[in-house]
């Protein structure tokens, strides 16, 4: 594996897109590229945390909202 395919296949490394096969080689490359890997798998997770971030959550419903509310004060009340 170049490091061009190392690069491509850290990608669906961090978001756990890999079969088993495809980690064990994925492994050796990474230790074949040293500190140039790490950095890249690195720049990967920071890249992945930023983008789940940057999503919207949901917008919750009005029965969720209220079922959580009864449990509060189910909680209080006890």
């Amino acid at each position: 594996m170049n490091f061009e395919q190392f690069q491509n296949q850290s990608r669906l490394y961090v978001i756990g897109a890999l079969e088993p096969e495809e980690v064990e080689e994925f492994e050796k490359a990474r230790k074949k590229f040293g500190k140039k890997a790490e950095d890249f798998i690195t720049k990967c997770y920071d890249l992945h945390e930023a983008f789940a971030l940057s999503l919207r959550p949901a917008k919750s419903s009005a029965a969720i909202k209220d079922r959580l509310m009864a449990m509060v004060k189910a909680k209080k009340e006890s």
